[in-house]
């Protein structure tokens, strides 16, 4: 009762300012929830039919003691913008943000007023961005308001030709263009802010100058970067050096410039910086191998292990495991020591030497309990104990695989071995179900919004929550995006969720299945199987097109469509038509599978690697089963490609089957 009380004199207090400022002079006190809904939905639609007015208007009638009211209010002052009311669109964000200080529109409202101030009031629209900076430093509107704070500082000064620019003032605005950048570098203002420090009349140091190199390059203007980057260091700025000759075509001066830096100044630069110069490097290379190993012997400093760990990755399979034992024992406490010990223990695993191959697993398990190779070596020590027959060990280590890392490649494995089923099929029926919202339960005022489908304002509210904006974005119709934010933040979750909750469905949804199914069991493929390469190909968007050509929701190639299309009489196709895509990606992986034997993980493999290279494998590895061919598959994309493939298709089982 105590906080109920609370709770009205703080609404009380906001409605009586309300009504000082004059602003619900004669406006409605209270509705009922129901009406407040009724008049808000009636306003969203005249909002998206851009009759402004009169939405204007119906926001006005929610009740002040309405939770929808600050909403209201800011779509109040959206409308007013709309209309090109600046004066009265200040006048609504105001009130948002001075009446409701604590609400998640407060900062938005704020960052809108000062923008709408920045001609009429510039000393007014710098004070509210500054306060954004001072009290909301962790926010997009903070890092945009540094650019507006520095640039309305910098028009104080250049407006008149007789004002004295001092040079502290200068000073301020370097530093909020440079706080930009610095959080932002391909933010929607970079360039702008690059372009305003650029005229500005003050020396630029040369860390400034490789800041400023570096919103070029990530907007692909290479020219621009390289005029930036005749002012910097290069000891400190030979990565993004080697990224821009790489952007500008220039592979002489990728090469020159790696092995150069890595030679004597890896030190001056951040590793991850060097990963990615050394990726530049190799992909030059006519020998990935070869390449790492030159980069490998011109390396002193920071990156070795990066580079070695690349070197024992491309490295022939008969020196593979001593050469991740040498990383291993050379680098025990390193980043990619936890890489090197699970090669070293997966080739154990694969030989004879079984009371080994165990000690080394026990040994990675205890010392790299976070790794992501841990579902790897955890399967595999299952399959050691599987092969002497320790029962309760064997189930115990695929029980834990599963419940641990239940989305994982190797807990698809792990059933497969868990409930001996022979091949990698496990059905090919899924019950086809749509997105839903993610959660079951949710704050009352987000329910509301979710259904009045009121996505602006539950775009504020999903800034720290992913999967609401997953959501979100697949409501929008932009499913591509969509899968990319719900997959990253399911990887960040250290413990995963069951397989009924509602947020595994934004990772895996079920695009086109209905045409999958029709033409997979027309060509005799498994369904989900088919859903699977989709996913993993193109994501569902059927306008994607590989810088090598691949084109459509299952990526082919037009030189393979044409000939798969000539084969089965389908004439005028479109690679970016859904439907033909789909039956001509079909009849391909048919194909494929007819000329390997029926196998679907070596038909997998051929999708992306070619039916020659997987021939060629079938003879050159050693193998005793499916596990000991994907885990030697010499192309590291191939191999990655059938593992997410795979995963793909167990997780669809697995969602909308029910299996786990």
């Amino acid at each position: 009762m105590i906080m109920d009380n609370k709770k009205k004199i703080i609404i009380t207090s906001a409605v009586l300012g309300l009504l000082i400022a004059g602003c619900l002079t004669g406006a409605v006190i209270h509705n009922s929830p129901a009406k407040n809904n009724e008049i808000y939905k009636e306003a969203l639609a005249d909002m998206s039919e851009e009759n402004y007015s009169n939405a204007y208007y119906l926001f006005s009638k929610i009740g002040i003691l309405s939770a929808l009211k600050p909403a209201a209010i800011y779509h109040q002052a959206e409308c007013a913008d709309r209309l090109g009311d600046a004066e009265s669109a200040v006048k609504q964000y105001k009130f948002l943000f001075k009446l409701y200080p604590r609400h998640i529109l407060s900062v938005k409202a704020k960052y809108l007023a000062a923008q709408d101030l920045v001609e009429k009031n510039p000393k007014r629209a710098k004070k509210y961005f500054d306060q954004i900076i001072k009290h909301y430093p962790d926010t997009d509107y903070a890092i945009a308001a540094e650019y507006y704070s520095g640039l309305l500082l910098m028009k104080k000064y250049t407006q008149s030709v007789d004002a004295i620019f001092p040079r502290s003032e200068k000073d301020n605005v370097e530093s909020h263009f440079r706080h930009y950048l610095k959080k932002a570098p391909s933010g929607r203002l970079a360039l702008n802010v690059v372009n305003s420090w650029l005229s500005l009349d003050k020396p630029i140091s040369k860390d400034d100058y490789l800041l400023m190199a570096k919103t070029y390059y990530l907007f692909n203007d290479f020219a621009g970067a390289d005029k930036m980057l005749k002012n910097v260091d290069i000891q400190e700025a030979w990565p993004l050096e080697v990224l821009n000759a790489d952007g500008m075509g220039n592979s002489a001066r990728v090469k020159y410039l790696t092995e150069w830096g890595l030679k004597d100044n890896a030190n001056y630069v951040e590793k991850e910086d060097i990963y990615k110069a050394v990726d530049v490097y190799i992909k030059h290379a006519p020998s990935k191998y070869d390449a790492a190993d030159t980069l490998y012997n011109l390396s002193h400093g920071k990156g070795k292990d990066y580079i070695w760990d690349l070197k024992c990755s491309y490295a022939p399979q008969e020196y593979k495991t001593q050469c991740y034992k040498n990383l291993y024992l050379t680098f025990p406490k390193g980043d990619f020591a936890d890489d090197a010990l699970s090669q070293v223990f997966l080739s154990a695993a694969r030989s004879s030497d079984t009371t080994n191959a165990k000690k080394i697993g026990h040994d990675f398990l205890n010392k790299f309990k976070k790794s992501p190779h841990m579902p790897m070596v955890m399967y595999w020590m299952g399959r050691l104990y599987e092969k002497t027959n320790d029962y309760r060990d064997y189930m115990s280590y695929y029980r834990s695989v599963i419940a641990k890392f239940p989305d994982n490649y190797y807990a698809y494995r792990a059933y497969l071995h868990f409930n001996h089923t022979p091949g990698p099929i496990i059905t090919s029926y899924i019950k086809e179900s749509p997105v839903e919202y993610p959660y079951k339960t949710t704050p009352s005022i987000i329910e509301r919004l979710v259904k009045l489908e009121d996505f602006s304002i539950l775009e504020e509210y999903a800034q720290n929550d992913e999967f609401l904006k997953s959501w979100i974005l697949y409501e929008k119709g932009d499913y591509w995006h969509s899968m990319v934010v719900a997959r990253d933040a399911m990887e960040a979750l250290a413990v995963k969720p069951d397989k009924y909750d509602l947020r595994w469905r934004l990772v895996y949804p079920v695009h086109y299945y209905s045409d999958i199914k029709k033409y997979a069991d027309n060509a005799g493929n498994n369904p989900p199987l088919m859903l699977s390469i989709a996913r993993e190909e193109s994501y569902f968007n059927p306008d994607a097109k590989s810088a090598a050509g691949a084109a459509g929701l299952m990526q082919l190639m037009p030189a393979t469509a044409s000939e798969i299309a000539a084969k089965h009489g389908v004439k005028n196709y479109n690679l970016f038509n859904p439907q033909h895509n789909l039956m001509l990606g079909n009849y391909y992986y048919a194909f494929l599978k007819s000329m390997l034997s029926g196998m679907d993980v070596s038909s997998i493999a051929a999708y992306n690697g070619g039916i020659g290279s997987v021939n060629s494998w079938h003879k050159s590895i050693y193998y005793n089963d499916t596990d000991e061919f994907v885990e030697q598959i010499p192309y590291p994309e191939t191999r990655y490609y059938v593992k997410k493939v795979f995963r793909s298709y167990w997780n669809y089982i697995r969602i909308y089957n029910g299996n786990s």
